[in-house]
């Protein structure tokens, strides 16, 4: 069994790894971190043989776990990679795996001097629409593709104030960093590398000091330009995706039922996890004909099945951490083309 110790148990540990760690058969949810009361006590409910501890470092010196993952705030991705790495650890990191691609990078070539295992929690390739949109290109449904839309949109015109919401950029808030890092991820790995950005950062809320509401324009390398927007401030969704090719488009509303099902407290052992109703099938339009696209079910556990395979059988993991590199250098080029008022050519 491959001992797991999850740090933080705000929503991101209890609903979003927790169950799919606990789901997985090579897995034991060995250990969790964190030092509210309210949360160890929902951990001690749902995880009982699992050990409770205060402190991070715990998990390494009292060789508690072999895997560590990492869902604690933007700002103590990096540190906490970092000291697990040089203790020997094999890391699952949330997204973003730093606020920047920098430190993102020095992590990478840490993990690969110390020989460790070191990936990145995008669990939105496991979203059930984005493995709906894979099928439509393998099956070259809509032929050459000219561009790629794709929406993140939420209405939170309260500010919660917290970490998400401060400029300073070593806290690592901002839409852009949190649903930006997810519509990024899923373009280059539709279309490839990007070559070019372009951003529009903006802060709407009063009180707010990181951006909230953001629309980035991307130029991949094979030539389809990607459409990406994110916001905190829009009070009714339009679409989620909208596929344009020579032949045709694919237009998807609504999100992945897996977040709606883990913040209701289901399980991904259950009966018809991740499958998602007919009303929320997407439609695709060619010519003069339109129908229904049956939906791939969503399944988040892919990714830690991945990471179990990387461990025991030495296959890749289940997110090349290069991956999270270049989605944090678009990112990184997103603020400074803001900076620049131009578009910015992304230096890999």
């Amino acid at each position: 069994m491959i001992r797991v110790g999850l740090i933080g148990y705000g929503l991101g540990g209890e609903a979003f790894h927790a169950p799919f760690i606990a789901a997985t058969p090579e897995m034991e949810l060995a250990a969790i971190v964190t030092r509210d009361e309210g949360r160890r006590a929902r951990a001690r409910e749902r995880y009982p043989d699992a050990t409770l501890v205060d402190e991070p470092e715990a998990l390494w010196t009292r060789g508690l776990v072999d895997l560590v993952v990492i869902t604690t705030s933007n700002r103590a991705h990096a540190p906490l990679a970092r000291a697990a790495i040089e203790a020997g650890m094999s890391v699952v990191i949330d997204k973003p795996m730093a606020v920047n691609a920098a430190d993102a990078l020095d992590l990478v070539k840490l993990a690969a001097d110390r020989q460790v295992m070191l990936t990145v929690y995008q669990n939105r390739r496991w979203d059930g629409d984005f493995l709906t949109l894979r099928r439509l290109l393998r099956e070259g449904a809509l032929g050459t593709i000219h561009r790629f839309e794709s929406r993140f949109e939420r209405w939170r015109p309260t500010p919660r104030g917290d970490w998400r919401e401060r400029g300073d950029p070593a806290e690592g808030g901002g839409v852009l960093l949190d649903l930006g890092s997810h519509l990024i991820d899923q373009a280059l790995e539709l279309f490839g590398p990007v070559a070019q950005v372009h951003a529009e950062l903006d802060t709407r809320r009063p009180g707010v000091e990181a951006e909230d509401d953001a629309f980035v324009a991307l130029t991949h390398e094979s030539g389809v330009r990607s459409h990406l927007l994110m916001s905190l401030v829009s009070a009714r969704e339009t679409y989620r995706y909208r596929l344009i090719g020579e032949r045709g488009m694919y237009v998807k509303t609504g999100v992945d039922v897996q977040e709606a099902a883990l913040r209701a407290g289901e399980r991904p052992t259950m009966v018809g996890w991740g499958i998602e109703p007919e009303s929320q099938w997407g439609t695709l339009y060619v010519g003069d004909e339109e129908r229904r696209m049956p939906s791939e079910a969503g399944n988040y556990i892919g990714f830690y099945a991945g990471v179990a395979m990387a461990l025991t059988e030495g296959a890749p993991p289940p997110v090349e951490p290069a991956d999270a590199v270049h989605v944090l250098e678009v990112i990184d080029a997103a603020k400074r083309a803001v900076r620049e008022e131009a578009p910015v050519v992304v230096v890999a």
